[in-house]
Order: C-alpha cells, then sequence, then structure tokens
C-alpha cells in the first residue's frame, strides 16, 4: 500500500562516514560474541564441577560477609543477596556473559538510560532490562535532592544498575543453584571462620560494634538475650548488620535506636574515668568514619 509522502516515515539517520578504528570495533565486538557462543558449544559446563567450585567459593569466610544485604523500607527490613553474590555464582556457574551498559545521558531532564543484562551462552537464554535512573538523591532529612557532580551521577547509576544486574544474573540462573549457594554462605557465616572459640567471636563482635558507637546493652536488646548467650546464628546476623551499616545501606540508628539518657548519668559518665578499649586483632573489618560510603 502507498501513503501519501507526508505520512511516510523517513529513514533512520545513519553516519554519513564510519572511521577505521569504529569499523575494526564493530567487526571485534561481533567476532567476540560469535567465537564465545562457539566456545562455549564445545566446551559445555561441567554441573558437578560447578556446583563444587560454588561450594568451595562460599565456604569462605570474607565472601559469605558480602553476600547479604539488610536494610530499613518504611516499618519493616529487607533481606537479600548482594550483586557480589550474584556475579560469584555466575563465575562459578561457568559460560554466561553479564553487563551493566549507560545507553543515554541527559543532564537537562536529570536522568539516564541504563540496560542490564546477563546470557547464558550456552542454552542460549537472555535476560535483559532497560530503566530511567533519574540524576536524584533521596533522603529522609531533605526529601528529593538534584545531582550536579559527574561522579555523583555515575555512583547513583551504578547504584541502580547493580540491583537490575543481580535480578538479570539470577534469571537465568537455575534456581536450585542458588538456593544451594544461599544455604552454603549462611552456614559459613553462622559458623564463623573456624579458627576461633565463639566467646572470642562474642568479644570481636562487640570491639566491632563499639567502633560503631554501639553499646553492648543495644545488641543485647536487639538480640532479646544476653552477650553470654549468643548463638552462632547471632553472630552471623550480627556480621550482616555491621556490613550493612559499614556499605550504607542502612544507618546505626536505625539498627539501633539510641538510648535515652537521663541528667543523671550523664553526670555519672562526666566524673568517671574513661578505660581503656579492648585490643587485639578481629576478623571484623574497621569501621568507616561517618558518612563515608563505598567508591
Amino acid at each position: 500500500m502507498n501513503y501519501p509522502a507526508e505520512q511516510q516515515l523517513a529513514p533512520a539517520p545513519v553516519p554519513s562516514f564510519v572511521g577505521q578504528g569504529t569499523a575494526v570495533e564493530q567487526s571485534r565486538a561481533v567476532a567476540e560474541v560469535q567465537a564465545a557462543v562457539v566456545v562455549a558449544r564445545q566446551f559445555p559446563r561441567n554441573e558437578a564441577l560447578a556446583i563444587q567450585k560454588m561450594k568451595t567459593a562460599f565456604g569462605q569466610q570474607n565472601l559469605a560477609a558480602r553476600s547479604f544485604f539488610r536494610f530499613s523500607r518504611g516499618s519493616s527490613t529487607v533481606n537479600g543477596e548482594t550483586i557480589q553474590f550474584a556475579k560469584e555464582l555466575a563465575r562459578c556457574w561457568g559460560n554466561i556473559h553479564h553487563g551493566l551498559a549507560e545507553l543515554r545521558r541527559d543532564d537537562v531532564a536529570g536522568e539516564s538510560e541504563m540496560q542490564a543484562w546477563a546470557w547464558d551462552l550456552e542454552t542460549n537464554e537472555r535476560a535483559s532490562t532497560t530503566f530511567i535512573v533519574p540524576h536524584t538523591r533521596w533522603t529522609k532529612s531533605s526529601g528529593s535532592t538534584r545531582l550536579e557532580d559527574p561522579r555523583d551521577v555515575y555512583e547513583s547509576n551504578s547504584n541502580n544498575g547493580a540491583r537490575r544486574l543481580r535480578e538479570m544474573i539470577f534469571t537465568v540462573l537455575p534456581s536450585w543453584y542458588r538456593e544451594q549457594a544461599k544455604e552454603i554462605a549462611t552456614h559459613t557465616l553462622n559458623n564463623g571462620a573456624g579458627d576461633k572459640p565463639r566467646s572470642q567471636r562474642i568479644a570481636d563482635a562487640i570491639a566491632a560494634f563499639e567502633g560503631l558507637g554501639v553499646t553492648v546493652d543495644q545488641i543485647e536488646a536487639k538480640l532479646g538475650r544476653g552477650s553470654d548467650k549468643w548463638t552462632n546464628i547471632d553472630l552471623g546476623q550480627l556480621q550482616i548488620i555491621f556490613q550493612s551499616i559499614d556499605r550504607g545501606e542502612v544507618t546505626r540508628d536505625e539498627e539501633f535506636p539510641p538510648q535515652r539518657v537521663t541528667v543523671a548519668e550523664v553526670h555519672q559518665q562526666a566524673t568517671e574515668t574513661p578505660t581503656a578499649k579492648r585490643g587485639g586483632s578481629t576478623e571484623w573489618p574497621a569501621a568507616r568514619e561517618p558518612g563515608a560510603g563505598a567508591v
């Protein structure tokens, strides 16, 4: 059917000139994808080996501590797995490509168009999502604030993109594989590094939270039991909370509301002689300065 000239769609604009460098890069990208698919088909994953690699990886205390997040949303608390957990799963499973790209940035409108994707080269299962990230930051105290610094925009895009990328990776991975990894990481976290008695781990936890300005009484009130009765599960939960505070996902006051102090207690604290803090090494990372975020 022939449409009037004014109703016909104009062809999409194409560059009038493509440089040699651009042409080479385009050819290289196509060849790289084709080669990756061919290699994945010629050397398919060994699922038994992938499971063993996953068990070894999430049996490490440092990785288990970075595998879960926790933050407050309204009156509830949100828990889940981190992007580090998802990327490590993809590495152990093998033959999976994933990535995050900024498709467009509009500084006038104050937004970026992003795309997160994951692709299983063996099964040809691909998951992708395109989304808009406003150049704003919202806080309870000051509400919405426009981001102008390019570094702030980059960090906002990366943080928002990481959550979408995590879900894309989970989409192409088997659900049973993910659940096994969660169980192993939780078991590792709850049992500690295995080279310290529980009493020493309790002392390390108390010392770590003291660096954040959290008292033993606040921790005991949160767990509902005295420090001498803390279990391995309690210590694992405390480590998740510590990591979430350290990464800025939740604030100290949200997890440990400040205690009300009377005038008599303030006077007593002012007259007491400060005591030396507990020393010694700890398996917990050093607390960051207040307000410091991840780079």
